[in-house]
């Protein structure tokens, strides 16, 4: 018998499989919070499956999202990114992914971990959304707005309020499975 899942992903192998291992898990891990900032910042004006099935992709061509190596990245580095069609090959994003593992570990100086400093907007616990239906949630809040203009104001690119939303999500900061979801109560 197929198990309730939240409308988005069904259908899709893929998309399933990501929503019934990782999406919503709360992620306290410096590399995999980066990874999935990174994976964001990829998926701002595309859909967010274009991102998953490039995911292998990502991780070889950016050293598996290795933050103190893509931070020494220089321009024969970044050249080769923009020429490697497994990736999407946007100059800016490409640009912004340096510089943004450059501001992580900014973050990590300040705060000890990037963990600590994210997780504190949400005093270290998941919000618990109810939605019946996937289509319900929003794809800002105020607290993905206060997020996102702290981290543009530590020099973050690509991380603008929707972005946010959406790495809160995946990271389990808020827990938006609809309520029928299997994963709703697991997570």
């Amino acid at each position: 018998m197929d198990k309730d899942r939240c409308g988005w992903c069904v259908g899709d192998s893929l998309y399933e499989s990501y929503h019934d291992t990782e999406w919503g898990v709360p992620v306290k891990d410096d590399e995999t919070l980066f990874e999935f900032l990174i994976l964001e910042t990829f998926q701002a004006g595309l859909s967010w499956i274009t991102v998953l099935r490039k995911r292998e992709n990502f991780r070889r061509a950016f050293d598996h999202f290795n933050y103190e190596k893509i931070a020494n990245y220089d321009q024969n580095k970044i050249d080769t990114l923009l020429q490697d069609p497994g990736i999407i090959r946007n100059k800016l994003k490409v640009n912004a992914t340096v510089s943004n593992a450059r501001a992580f570990m900014e973050v990590q100086k300040e705060f000890g971990s990037f963990s600590s400093y994210i997780w504190d907007f949400v005093d270290d616990k998941p919000i618990k959304n109810a939605w019946k239906n996937y289509k319900n949630a929003p794809a800002t809040t105020e607290l993905s707005d206060t997020i996102s203009k702290d981290l543009k104001k530590r020099g973050f690119k690509f991380v603008g309020s929707t972005v946010i939303y959406a790495h809160m999500q995946a990271t389990g900061m808020v827990n938006d499975h609809e309520v029928n979801c299997f994963r709703y109560h697991e997570v």
